[in-house]
């Protein structure tokens, strides 16, 4: 009922081919599959170039009839656990199913990677095996906020990649940010952002107020619009359609967005709970509560996009479910349709030449 190889060059598929790390979730290798069901149903053009142990996942992939001669199942005993250093994963983790997941890419057998592994595994890995795309200081990742925009979500970069960013690396991920708008939400003219700690132009860091510039200058000719400096309190909002910065800036904002997002649906509860009359109002509010639950669910939006590499990786929540799985492979899917890794190949050449044209000005 389905294929199973001991390595990539074994496998050859013709259409979309989208490559999972089966191993590293948080729930096991079942959820990952359960989404892979809940994927396979809604396009049927996907093939899945599944990685992990194969004893485990045949038993889990011949159960779902949907899946039936759509799952190669690609063998790798082991597994990178979420404590893994970076370092020593890349030393010691060729044989593990993160790596080959990777490999497939690298080897052309798949057009996309997901893992819901260790990020800075995952992130070495894929900078090892995929290398950065020439002209790239420091890729970045990319991450969809719920927002009141139109479309219900933001573009955020980066989020972790990196901790630090030069002007040009902001520039970069402008326009890097601004191809993944139109790719993945279908933005024709996005709106950025850059991040700061106020939106007049002589506040911030040096390297801010020099990124500033260098996008600012790009925006016409990479048809997309520039409204300056934004605050944290911008980043849910519908100023701009894609918010630019550093990576430890991106992180915390981050992980403040999900706290608060976990506090509310907190309050929320104890809220209601808290009188006859107020679990009564719960029950009447029930069909608005539960929109609003699904509005700000981050499995919607589940999946980090990495940007700057030779080759696109989707990087999931460690803990996603088969719904969030299912978006990620949503996401993936798209972004390897649009054939986003070549149109940000040439948004990172664009950056590199605007860039040059910039200092070139700058400097006579």
């Amino acid at each position: 009922m389905t294929t199973t190889v001991k390595n990539n060059s074994e496998v050859v598929h013709s259409g979309t081919t989208i490559s999972i790390d089966a191993m590293g979730g948080d729930l096991g290798p079942s959820a990952i599959v359960s989404g892979l069901v809940r994927a396979a149903k809604i396009n049927d053009s996907i093939h899945f170039l599944l990685h992990g142990k194969s004893e485990l996942l045949k038993k889990l992939v011949n159960k779902r009839r949907s899946l039936v001669g759509r799952v190669t199942i690609i063998d790798s005993r082991e597994v990178i656990k979420m404590e893994d250093k970076p370092s020593h994963v890349v030393r010691h983790g060729k044989a593990t199913s993160m790596w080959s997941a990777i490999e497939s890419v690298r080897d052309g057998k798949a057009s996309v990677c997901v893992s819901c592994g260790n990020t800075g595994a995952l992130m070495a890995i894929s900078m090892l095996r995929l290398r950065k795309l020439t002209g790239v200081n420091r890729p970045a990742i990319a991450i969809l906020w719920p927002s009141s925009n139109p479309m219900g979500f933001n573009v955020m970069l980066d989020v972790g990649a990196d901790i630090r960013a030069e002007a040009k690396d902001l520039l970069q991920y402008a326009l890097m940010g601004v191809s993944y708008a139109r790719n993945g939400l279908g933005i024709p003219k996005p709106r950025v952002g850059l991040l700061n700690v106020g939106t007049e132009e002589h506040k911030g860091r040096s390297e801010l107020k020099e990124a500033f510039s260098k996008i600012e200058h790009c925006q016409t000719d990479a048809n997309f619009t520039f409204e300056g400096f934004v605050e944290g309190g911008d980043i849910p909002g519908s100023k701009v359609d894609v918010i630019v910065t550093d990576g430890f800036t991106g992180n915390v904002a981050l992980k403040t967005g999900e706290g608060t997002a976990s506090l509310i649906g907190y309050l929320l509860r104890e809220a209601f709970k808290f009188s006859p009359l107020s679990r009564l109002a719960s029950i009447l509010a029930y069909t608005s509560l539960n929109r609003l639950k699904m509005r700000i669910d981050p499995r919607r939006v589940n999946g980090g996009v990495f940007l700057g590499l030779n080759g696109t990786v989707v990087k999931s929540h460690g803990s996603a479910d088969a719904t969030g799985i299912e978006a990620a492979i949503k996401l993936a899917f798209e972004l390897s349709k649009n054939d986003f890794s070549q149109k940000v190949a040439a948004r990172v050449a664009y950056a590199g030449a605007i860039d040059n044209h910039v200092q070139d000005v700058t400097d006579k």
